[in-house]
Order: C-alpha cells, then sequence, then structure tokens
C-alpha cells in the first residue's frame, strides 16, 4: 500500500487555551493526502484553511490529535526538507538578485556554489524567468515575483508543497495565466500540493479534489472530487467546470448557511 503524503488523525487546535479570548479554530480533522495529488482547502473566511495548512507545516502544533507527513511527524518532515511552502506575498528579499533567491535555501544547507548555481539555473528555465536571473525582486511584476517564490520552494525537491493563497494578490489575467503555469509545475515534478484558496473558480480548476470547511471552529463539510482532464485555457468553458464550480458553491452555501457540518462523523477519514 503506497504510504500517504499527509494524515490527519482526530486534530483540533485552540489558540489561546483556558484565557478570555479562547478560540476554537479547528476541530475533529480527520485528512488523508496520497501522493501525487492536488488538493485545495476552501471555505468561509477564518474557518482554519490557514491554520490547517501551518499544521501540516509544523508552524503550529496541533491541540489534539497527530499530524504526519510521508509517514514521519510534521516536524520530521520539515527537518528532512520533505516540503516547501508558499504564501500570498512572495516574501523575496529586495537587495538579492532572482538567482540568489532561489539560491537562499541551497545556500543555508551547504549546497556548493556550483551546485546551487546549475539547480538556479534549472528551476529559471522550469519557471520560464531564465532571462530575469540577474533581476532585482522589485524590477518584476507580482506575477513573475511569485513564480521566483515557487522556484525557491521547489529548489531542494521537496516532496510536498504546501501553499498558502499565493495568488491572492495578484489580478485576473495574471492569477489564470499563474494557475496553468502552476499545473504545468505540478505535471513535471509529480509534488503533492495543498493549496488553499478562496477562490470558487480557482480550487475547481486546480485541483483533484476540494475540501470544504465549516464556519470555526472548522470542520470537514464534503470533498468535491474533480475529474476534467489535462487543464488550458478552455476548460474554464467546459460545461464540466462549470458543474464542478456549482457543486463546490453549493456546498459553500450549505455550510454558511447551516454552520454546521453534513452529518459526517468526526471519525469517519476523509480520503484525499
Amino acid at each position: 500500500m503506497t504510504e500517504a503524503a499527509i494524515t490527519v488523525d482526530g486534530v483540533d487546535k485552540v489558540f489561546n487555551v483556558g484565557s478570555a479570548d479562547e478560540v476554537a479554530a479547528l476541530e475533529g480533522i480527520d485528512l488523508t493526502v496520497q501522493p501525487g495529488e492536488f488538493v485545495s482547502l476552501i471555505g468561509p473566511s477564518g474557518c482554519g484553511k490557514s491554520t490547517l495548512l501551518r499544521l501540516v507545516g509544523d508552524l503550529l502544533a496541533p491541540s489534539r490529535g497527530t499530524i504526519s507527513v510521508f509517514g514521519k511527524t510534521a516536524h520530521q518532515a520539515r527537518l528532512d526538507l520533505d516540503y516547501g511552502m508558499v504564501f500570498q506575498h512572495a516574501g523575496l528579499f529586495d537587495w538579492r538578485r532572482v538567482t540568489a533567491n532561489i539560491e537562499l535555501p541551497l545556500e543555508l544547507r551547504g549546497w556548493s556554489k556550483a551546485d546551487r548555481a546549475s539547480r538556479s539555473s534549472k528551476m529559471l528555465d522550469l519557471v520560464k524567468l531564465s532571462e530575469f536571473g540577474r533581476h532585482y525582486p522589485r524590477q518584476l511584476s507580482g506575477g513573475m515575483q511569485q513564480r521566483v517564490s515557487i522556484a525557491r520552494a521547489l529548489s531542494f525537491e521537496p516532496r510536498l508543497l504546501l501553499m498558502d493563497e499565493p495568488f491572492g494578490a495578484l489580478d485576473e489575467m495574471t492569477r489564470e495565466h499563474m494557475q496553468l503555469e502552476l499545473l504545468g509545475l505540478w505535471r513535471e515534478t509529480g509534488t503533492t500540493v495543498v493549496f488553499v484558496t478562496h477562490s470558487i473558480s480557482e480550487a475547481a480548476f486546480l485541483s483533484n479534489r476540494v475540501v470544504v470547511l465549516s464556519p470555526r471552529p472548522g470542520r470537514i463539510h464534503s470533498v468535491v472530487d474533480i475529474d476534467l482532464g489535462d487543464r488550458d485555457d478552455d476548460t474554464r468553458e467546459d460545461p464540466a467546470f462549470f458543474a464542478k464550480a456549482t457543486e463546490i458553491r453549493e456546498a459553500l452555501r450549505a455550510v454558511e448557511s447551516f454552520g454546521e457540518v453534513d452529518g459526517r462523523s468526526h471519525n469517519d477519514r476523509t480520503e484525499i
């Protein structure tokens, strides 16, 4: 049996435990993500999407339950460089050229200068920015900066990519272009992707499956399976795409109307 990329087992997350402003962010999360999948998390604002991503990324610790990444604790997986992370803001260092930004994780991990240069060149080719290696981030558009951020996250060949609304600050046309770029990278590298978004169309276009979370405390309301084949710009006009977007929208309306899960037992594991 193939080892799961991510296993979330009975996870709760409570902030400020025991204080007057205690907040239950997540409750009873059971989730399994298989290697090579592209899974999106969507739900109302404040439902815990980003919190769940950060728990998987070992940026937060669960209040209850366990998380494993490729059979290891989330902490060990981070130490073993099993995943990279990309956020809404590219987080590039303005004083470092594009190539130096991409090479930074490799530099911190002790790669030789020659190996760093070879790897950054390959990553620039991958994200179609070969001509911009000597530029500074301020000389690039927002979409180009995000491509550099993705190249940096993939530079050390992680098996898992965690993405928190990476295209949220981009204009619509750039966002659609970046979605196609990301799908191309995903197909080429075989990396498992977990992607947080507020956009129904983005989730439908990118994902194998979409996990819909309920309002806080976030619980898994439903999972929408998506099989649209190889996607391109024409996919956005496909009736099957509209049907899946509608299915996601109806699930979101259900959780926002009733603020409750759909009767699924919290002990039932959601296979992704």
